[in-house]
């Protein structure tokens, strides 16, 4: 057989004052724009990712394929039509040439100027030129899932693991199915709901309450075979768009489709019932540094949850690092912040050299009234890098990283690290690539939510989540969400009349 596997990537926080082109989806060093054919396949050859699971079960089967993208780009801005279009015509161009079945590694919460279900676009392209193509997808658990999406694939699985370290076990779940259905072993069905909820990121975790037990639940159907695939998505809320929500997606056989319902309805008053549960209460970052100081063991992670690139934010808001600053913490490593020209200033300076400068507060964000404010720094270069580094922990392993030019600066106790590209630490390796050891310091600030985990959690002492200012804030009265379904949960009281506003899929009919 022969297949095309591509990956389409990108989580779009449509506050985010930053755009994103065609060029911001890569994520290799040295190279703008997406990756092509077998550069594709060299850049995700080995990797821990949906698309690596891809290729390693079609060698095992004998079977070509090919892989004409890898588009990957830190979570930002809209879409470019431009870019959305460029890399729609580069999947459908192969899918063109023919090919047995399409294995799509995508995100799942990704809009483009004019298209703000993108990916349910994509899928609805390559259904008008192959009506009856198998199509199995894997998706980010911050999946937004629509009716278009749901209706154009034959497999769907998703992330059970934030942060993700299940990318590749996910690409494996899908192509499962998918090579049962090509061998006549299996014919599967997609059902779905999706839930009027408006989840707190720092309440979805599936490692812990209240998520915990409702993904159980639907990997163990999973592996009992009950179905053939179960996924629960936590959503992605950052979006002002008609089908963000917590989504349910089960794959079953075309003869068990009453004990999928069974599950589906299982799953999603499980989740309703929990909605409370799912909604973060934060307290003002004064308290939350002044807590800081009172904690004796090291290294106390310091999470700046409003600002985090991660989920679209710019990462040069510098309100924390101010006032981290002003109450006098010591023995300090602190970022990555995203600053070019900053760095840029490091470097004309060198390495030992004295300097002073501002940092950050580069970029208004006028979706939420904020207005870039700049932090004046005095202090020592410690070094200069070239900002590449692979991956060894548990997320996106293996993926070779790049925060452009960094520059580490000394400032009274405090080692700020500058860099070209946004890029939130999940692996140490953004630290320990400049010489920084954040298990020897006695506090580690960075702009995360949850990812960090996945690099730091295990020998952090102390977890402080810091309600920083920014396009990533977890007070979603401070948005002026416009295009939302309503009522939706807890944006409006009246929510709980919404819960009977689930939607399911039809059955997806493949070859």
């Amino acid at each position: 057989m022969r297949f095309v596997i591509a990956v389409i990537r990108h989580e779009t926080n449509t506050f985010s004052p930053i755009p994103t082109p065609l060029g911001a989806f890569s994520r290799g060093t040295g190279v703008v724009g997406p990756a092509y054919g077998e550069a594709a396949v060299a850049a995700c050859r080995g990797t821990a990712c949906a698309a690596a699971a891809f290729m390693d079960i079609a060698r095992a089967q004998g079977d070509e394929f090919v892989m004409p993208l890898l588009a990957s780009a830190v979570p930002s801005g809209t879409v470019t039509a431009q870019a959305f279009e460029s890399m729609a015509a580069t999947v459908l161009e192969a899918i063109g040439e023919g090919c047995d079945a399409v294995m799509l590694d995508l995100h799942g919460a990704m809009v483009a100027e004019g298209f703000p279900d993108a990916e349910g676009e994509l899928l609805r392209r390559i259904r008008a030129i192959a009506p009856t193509m198998p199509i199995a997808v894997a998706l980010d658990f911050h999946a937004n899932l629509s009716a278009v999406l749901m209706a154009h694939a034959t497999v769907i699985t998703g992330y059970c693991t934030y942060p993700h370290t299940d990318m590749y076990e996910t690409g494996v779940r899908a192509a499962r199915t998918l090579m049962a259905s090509l061998r006549g072993n299996a014919e599967p069905r997609i059902l779905w709901r999706t839930l009027p909820m408006l989840t707190h990121m720092l309440c979805q975790t599936p490692s812990r309450q209240p998520m915990k037990d409702i993904m159980d639940r639907a990997m163990r159907a999973e592996a009992d075979g009950e179905v053939l695939n179960a996924s629960v998505f936590g959503g992605f809320p950052l979006a002002d768009i008609p089908h963000v929500g917590l989504g349910l997606v089960v794959v079953a056989e075309a003869g068990r489709l009453e004990a999928a319902r069974r599950l589906l309805d299982e799953l999603a008053e499980m989740a309703w019932a929990r909605r409370e549960d799912f909604v973060y209460a934060g307290e003002a970052l004064e308290r939350t540094i002044a807590h800081a100081k009172t904690l004796r063991d090291g290294p106390i992670l310091l999470v700046d949850h409003g600002d985090n690139c991660g989920a679209g934010g710019p990462t040069d808001n510098m309100r924390v690092l101010r006032e981290v600053f002003d109450q006098g913490l010591d023995d300090v490593i602190a970022g990555p912040f995203w600053d070019p020209q900053a760095v840029a200033r490091i470097i004309e300076a060198g390495t030992g050299s004295e300097l002073t400068l501002e940092v950050g507060g580069k970029t208004d964000m006028p979706a939420l009234g904020l207005k870039g404010e700049p932090l004046k720094l005095s202090g020592r270069v410690r070094c200069i890098t070239d900002g590449n580094y692979r991956v060894t922990g548990p997320m996106f392993t293996g993926v070779q990283l790049s925060l452009g030019r960094t520059a580490v600066i000394d400032v009274r106790g405090v080692s700020v690290m500058v860099c070209e590209k946004p890029q939130e630490p999940f692996d140490a390796g953004v630290f320990t690539h400049a010489g920084l050891d954040p298990a020897k310091a006695r506090y580690v600030l960075i702009k995360s939510r949850q990812h960090f985990r996945a690099g730091f959690e295990q020998g952090a002492k102390h977890i402080l989540m810091v309600a920083g200012p920014g396009v990533c804030s977890s007070d979603y009265a401070l948005f002026p969400f416009r295009h939302l379904r309503r009522p939706i949960y807890p944006l409006d009281a009246d929510a709980a009349l919404a819960h009977t506003l689930c939607y399911e899929a039809p059955a997806t009919e493949t070859a």
